[in-house]
């Protein structure tokens, strides 16, 4: 089981920028692997009214993004801080949404998902 904690949501200015942190822990039996849990953990988000959406992640050492948000969000990592964030700049008012830290494919029984953290961008 790993726990995953986000923070660093909040109210931003279009055009400003945020970054958002996950830190992920899990038991004594997990230890041996939290490289690999960093290493597969990404960004999903939910707008109002929306589906919930895929916005960026690690599968490995390759780095994915939705369309939307390339060359505007930067998804990096901190493995000695079993850490992975995500700096958005230039942000759109279309970016509001919850956050969801995740880890592997948070939809089946094997993934997981953080509680969330708001960010809202005022126009």
């Amino acid at each position: 089981q790993v726990q995953l904690v986000e923070s660093g949501g909040g109210l931003v200015q279009e055009g400003g920028s945020l970054t958002l942190s996950c830190v992920a822990s899990g038991s004594a039996s997990d230890a041996d692997n939290m490289d690999w849990y960093v290493n597969n953990m990404g960004w999903y988000r939910q707008a109002p009214g929306k589906q919930r959406e895929l916005v960026a992640r690690f599968i490995g050492d390759v780095a994915n993004y939705i369309d939307s948000v390339k060359g505007r969000f930067n998804i990096s990592r901190d493995n000695a801080k079993n850490t992975v964030y995500l700096q958005m700049n230039s942000l759109k008012a279309e970016d509001t949404a919850v956050y969801y830290c995740t880890q592997g494919d948070p939809w089946t029984d094997f993934g997981f998902w953080g509680q969330g953290t708001q960010v809202t961008v005022s126009s």
